[in-house]
Order: structure tokens, then C-alpha cells, then sequence
């Protein structure tokens, strides 16, 4: 079994992006700049943005933050994705999800400029995705390919299997797959589905994104396949200082065994999708 290191990956991408950056300010160009909106206080949300202004701090970009109570209205937060998308000093920004149930996600999302969208959420990026046209990709299915192709996996010809079918994760990641650069053939399954656990049993590649710790079982994975876990569901813990831990959607302990590949949580997708929004913020920098 090989441990497919996130971590390590992301690091070896950063460094990469950090020699991108000092290129563009040799030819005279500023360094790429990413701001996030942050509304409330879930903790969730404030440890990854904290993550991302470090990220950015780390490879050489600029970075904002802006800040809202839960109590903000959706015209404030329209307002000012509008004032950011007129920013000329801005490549690119995100408001991070999720938000407070009177505000409406969706009506948010379509607000921002495509153009800026990098978190790849807006419906003109995931149509081009879906077209195989350049744009902005969303982050985790990103750094999912992005990590398969680093460790060499093979997936031309192979059954890989997603579970959940989020517009974030399970959706997009799906057609990814079954591009023409990736050539797998493509399941999806989800709470609905019959006879889930023997589709999940014939998968070469077995990606979990549906947030419930644990769920995927021995008796769900076939020997030798690859397995990416997406889950990161904080659960009590009474062996960590915090009083919780991330625990996965895969029941790693027992199927790590039976793998050829397996991602850790944490310290597996978790990386590579913070390092994607930087190589988005990067792209729409060039963009610019």
C-alpha cells in the first residue's frame, strides 16, 4: 500500500508557484493578490481561511480578508462582491461557504466574475470545464486529478466510482474523469442508489465525497484499488488536546490493507485543494 501524501505534494507545488511568482515580478508584473470574504465565525471556515492567507503569504502572493457577522444581508454581500469584481488590483477572490441560511449561496456565486471565480464555483466556469474549455476549475476535484497524475496512477480504461454528487466535489469531479486527459469510465453513486456497495466493490479508483465518517468499509473496496477519501467530519476525540479530530469518510484502519493507494485524512486532499485555489489565483493573475 502507498500512502498518497497530500502534504508533501502540495509543498513540492508551492515551490513551484513560488519560482512562477518571482518570474512575473522580474518582467515587471505585480505579485498575483486573492481576497476572501468571510462571514460569521463557524470554525471550519476560519481555520481554512487562515490556511489560505498563509498559503498566499508562503509562495509570494498578496492576500486579503475581509470580514462579516452572520447578522450581514445578502444586498451588503452583493454589494461588495460587486466592489471586488471592479478592483483593478484584484486577480481573484472567494467567499468562502457556507453561509448564513437568510443569504442565498447561489444568488452569491453567480454574483462574482467569472473572471475572478477562483474557486471555479460560477456556472460559466463549470460549463467550460464541462466543455473541456480553459477556466477556472474547482479546487478539490482540481487537486484530485492533480494528485492521481503525480503519483502516476493509471486511470485510461479503469472503472473509478464516486461517491456523492455535490456541484463542489462529487459533479464536476465525475466529468473530470472522463475527459479525454484522465479516460476513466465513470460511476456515480449517491444515497439513492441500489446495490451501492457492490458498484463501490468493483471500483479500480473509489473516490468518497459524501461527509459521512467511516463509511466506506473492507467490504466495499477491491483489492489493489485507489482510494481518495474527500471527508473531513470533525468528530469528538478524547486523545487530542482540541477535544475533536478530522476523520474521513473511508474506514482507513481497516481498508488501507487491501489498497494499492490510499489518501490520508488529514494530510491527504485537504492540501491539494488549498494548493489549487492557489494555482487558480496564479492563472487569473496571467490572465490578467
Amino acid at each position: 500500500m502507498t500512502l498518497i501524501d497530500g502534504k508533501a505534494t502540495s509543498e513540492q507545488i508551492k515551490t513551484e508557484i513560488v519560482e512562477e511568482v518571482k518570474n512575473m515580478l522580474a518582467a515587471g508584473h505585480k505579485a498575483p493578490h486573492l481576497a476572501a470574504v468571510l462571514v460569521g465565525h463557524d470554525g471550519g471556515s476560519e481555520s481554512y481561511v487562515a490556511h489560505k492567507i498563509k498559503d498566499c503569504e508562503t509562495v509570494g502572493f498578496k492576500s486579503s480578508l475581509i470580514r462579516y457577522e452572520d447578522d450581514v444581508t445578502e444586498n451588503e454581500l452583493l454589494e461588495k462582491v460587486e466592489e471586488l469584481n471592479n478592483d483593478p488590483n484584484l486577480d481573484g477572490f472567494i467567499v468562502q461557504l457556507p453561509l448564513p441560511d437568510h443569504i442565498n449561496e447561489q444568488k452569491i456565486i453567480e454574483a462574482i466574475n467569472p473572471n475572478k471565480d477562483v474557486d471555479g464555483f460560477h456556472p460559466e466556469n463549470v460549463g467550460r470545464m464541462v466543455v473541456g474549455l480553459p477556466g477556472f476549475v474547482s479546487a478539490t476535484p482540481y487537486g484530485i486529478v492533480e494528485l492521481l497524475k503525480r503519483y502516476k496512477i493509471e486511470t485510461s480504461g479503469k472503472h473509478c466510482v464516486v461517491i456523492g454528487r455535490s456541484n463542489i466535489v462529487g459533479r464536476p469531479l465525475s466529468i473530470l474523469m472522463s475527459q479525454k486527459e484522465m479516460n476513466a469510465t465513470v460511476t456515480v453513486v449517491h444515497s439513492r442508489t441500489e446495490k451501492l456497495k457492490e458498484i463501490c466493490a468493483d471500483a479500480d479508483i473509489l473516490i468518497a465525497a459524501l461527509g459521512r465518517p467511516g463509511f466506506v468499509t473492507a467490504d466495499m473496496v477491491k483489492d489493489g484499488a485507489t482510494i481518495i477519501d474527500v471527508g473531513t467530519t470533525r468528530v469528538k476525540s478524547d486523545k487530542t488536546k482540541s477535544g475533536w479530530k478530522l476523520k474521513g469518510d473511508v474506514d482507513f484502519e481497516n481498508v488501507a490493507e487491501k489498497c494499492a493507494f490510499i489518501t490520508p485524512v488529514p494530510g491527504g486532499v485537504g492540501p491539494m485543494t488549498r494548493v489549487a485555489l492557489l494555482k487558480n489565483t496564479l492563472l487569473a493573475a496571467k490572465n490578467r
